[in-house]
């Protein structure tokens, strides 16, 4: 059977978490590249690879996850570093899982998709895009911290707002959300319905 592969992406705050809550529901199957790396970050091999290039953030042989953003999101050089060790390992691990699944479409969330150039991997993208405000406010409400140190995270991403032009062709769909969650999940299925022609 042939597997559909579809990534979930946008930047940080834009609502990935309650798009793939809803294919949840609707029983599709879903994984997560947050939930790959959580786990390679609690494995051997992976914590002495970062600590070579990140020794202040491995604290009693275990990652610091906040020493590591304080690092990464201040330095665009030390953010590629860690995106250069990290996205390979998720990367083959995801495709592997969700070539393996028993259902025919199957749904991703890949922040970083296009940091990395990996949108050719997957049939089709849908894309979550936010405005900037409800953006920083949702990431308040998830994680605290000030709008400045948001901001960086935010900067340090893909700029969706002036590259969704350069990015669209007929395998991706914007998504967005303006904070409804009634027109969110009516978008949502009219992009499945496309999907599934």
């Amino acid at each position: 059977m042939k597997i559909k592969k579809i990534a979930i992406t946008g930047g940080i705050g834009s609502g990935k978490s309650t798009v793939l809550q809803y294919l949840k529901e609707k029983s599709y199957i879903v994984f997560s590249c947050d939930e790959i790396y959580r786990d390679l970050s609690n494995t051997y091999e992976f914590i002495e690879k970062l600590k070579k290039l990140f020794p202040d953030a491995i604290v009693d042989g275990k990652l610091d996850r906040k020493k590591l953003s304080n690092i990464v999101f201040k330095d665009k050089e030390e953010l590629l570093k860690l995106n250069r060790l990290t996205h390979p390992l998720i990367m083959e691990k995801l495709l592997y899982e969700m070539e393996k699944a028993s259902s025919g479409v199957v749904f991703a969330e890949v922040p970083l998709l296009f940091e990395g150039n990996y949108q050719t991997k997957f049939d089709y993208v849908i894309v979550v895009v936010r405005d900037l405000n409800d953006r920083i406010e949702a990431i308040k409400l998830r994680d605290g911290g000030e709008k400045e140190e948001i901001l960086q995270r935010i900067h340090a991403q893909f700029d969706y707002d002036n590259n969704i032009k350069t990015i669209q062709n007929k395998n991706i769909y914007i998504l967005e959300n303006k904070n409804s969650i009634p027109t969110l999940i009516m978008n949502i299925d009219k992009i499945l319905l496309e999907i599934d022609k």
